[in-house]
């Protein structure tokens, strides 16, 4: 008899398709037993750690009160009379209490594939910003979409990212230039990249093309925040949150339609942290000096080595994310699903390093077109024909250039945008998940 069959005895056979997909590790289509009992083990482990999130008394049942409170911590207000309608519909023996068995029993066959309490813990937020910005866009529960208070943690998480941009703006513009002008005759180093910009142009010098860097957070998150929201609709899913798949796909394709979109700041952007004091008066004058001089034309150059990037980086970041987030769970998570700050910064650090080293040859020929008018003699080369000359030239190890710079500023990036942007939301009266 096949699953769904046998489902249909037990009362939950509308769901069998869900469990069927969460558990078919082998893609096959179907569950045999193993992969069944691998299911119910796994599905098991996340109910008790909601279970022990949501008895907050510890006396192992789950009242009318525990469920308000828990409901309300994650910004969801419910009543007496539903939190008691949420009891009844568990509740197999009267007592208006919920023991763990109520609770395994009522939940393990019925797939919850984002248990609210996990997912609002471990949710990959935007908070992680690197300066790259090619992260899947945060998600916002239906609460959050219909109080606005959706608006207020993009404005933090907009605030924080250009003060963790300032901060590393030396960092990145070292990294641009590396990219740009170090080859195996000119070794540029860290100290040595430092040095010239500084006796180049200043101590202000470090700065340039942070500007511009800052000015494009707010349209390119505005922008991903409803191509991804759209996305969603399209894709139909029926969940609030969608799964790690869908996720990647939507993620990606906003990216795609938010990078098409601000892409001239990016070219811009490059062309400012390349430049020698008195260049240029200002961005103004860089754009419209770029437009006279090479055309509107110039202001793509790099998108298709930038837009291939955006696959690999959302990709390997959520992939590293989400195996980080199952290992933690499975080895370390005893009371609770709260993973603690240190634990979400360390995932995020490790994961986004991860997506940033498979994507780096793609941003490093980016930049490098980018930059192609801005050097002198450079020839007019096409993205392919780029990585064969940097390979023929400098080796593999060219695809490389300026990745200690890129891997410094990961730490402080992620640790300042957390801790500016906790801040931003206590300013804005928005409630941490």
């Amino acid at each position: 008899m096949g699953l769904c069959k046998q489902l249909w005895f037990w009362g939950v056979e509308p769901h069998c398709k869900k469990i069927v997909k969460a558990g078919d590790k082998d893609l096959d289509g179907q569950l045999d037993f193993e992969e069944f009992v691998h299911y119910l083990q796994d599905h098991e482990k996340k109910l008790r750690l909601v279970f022990k999130s949501l008895d907050k008394k510890n006396d192992g049942r789950i009242d009318a009160q525990e469920i308000t409170q828990s409901l309300r911590d994650l910004g969801v207000k419910i009543s007496e009379q539903q939190a008691e309608k949420i009891l009844k519909s568990m509740d197999k023996n009267g007592t208006m209490t919920i023991d763990w068995n109520e609770w395994r029993d009522y939940h393990l066959l019925h797939p919850v594939e984002n248990i609210p309490e996990i997912i609002l813990y471990w949710k990959h937020s935007t908070i992680f910003d690197v300066g790259e910005n090619l992260t899947v866009p945060d998600e916002f529960t239906v609460e959050e979409r219909q109080t606005g208070m959706w608006w207020r943690h993009l404005v933090a998480g907009g605030g924080a990212g250009a003060v963790s941009r300032t901060c590393t703006a030396p960092l990145d513009r070292l990294k641009v230039l590396m990219q740009v002008h170090a080859s195996r005759s000119n070794n540029m180093c860290i100290v040595g990249g430092f040095t010239h910009m500084i006796r180049e142009g200043g101590p202000k010098s470090l700065w340039r093309g942070n500007g511009i860097n800052v000015l494009k957070i707010a349209p390119e998150s505005a922008i991903k925040f409803m191509a991804y929201e759209q996305i969603k609709r399209f894709i139909g899913t029926d969940q609030e949150m969608l799964g790690i798949h869908e996720r990647l796909v939507a993620g990606s394709l906003a990216g795609v339609i938010a990078q098409s979109s601000i892409y001239p700041m990016e070219v811009l952007k490059t062309r400012m942290a390349l430049r020698k004091t008195g260049q240029y008066s200002g961005m103004l004058d860089c754009a419209k000096n770029i437009l006279s001089k090479e055309g509107m034309a110039a202001f793509y150059k790099g998108y298709i080595p930038n837009m291939l990037g955006i696959i690999p980086y959302a990709g390997i970041d959520l992939a590293v994310y989400e195996t980080l987030k199952n290992t933690w769970l499975q080895r370390y998570a005893v009371n609770s699903a709260d993973p603690g700050v240190f634990v979400l910064l360390a995932c995020g650090t490790i994961s986004s390093t991860c997506g940033q080293l498979a994507s780096y040859p793609l941003a490093l020929v980016r930049t490098r077109m980018q930059a192609q008018a801005s050097v002198e003699g450079a020839p007019e080369v096409t993205m392919r024909g780029l990585f064969k000359h940097i390979l023929k030239t400098e080796g593999a190890f060219g695809l490389y250039r300026g990745l200690a710079p890129n891997f410094m500023k990961v730490i402080p990036a992620v640790s300042i945008s957390y801790v500016v942007y906790e801040n931003l939301k206590m300013t804005l009266g928005v409630q941490s998940r």
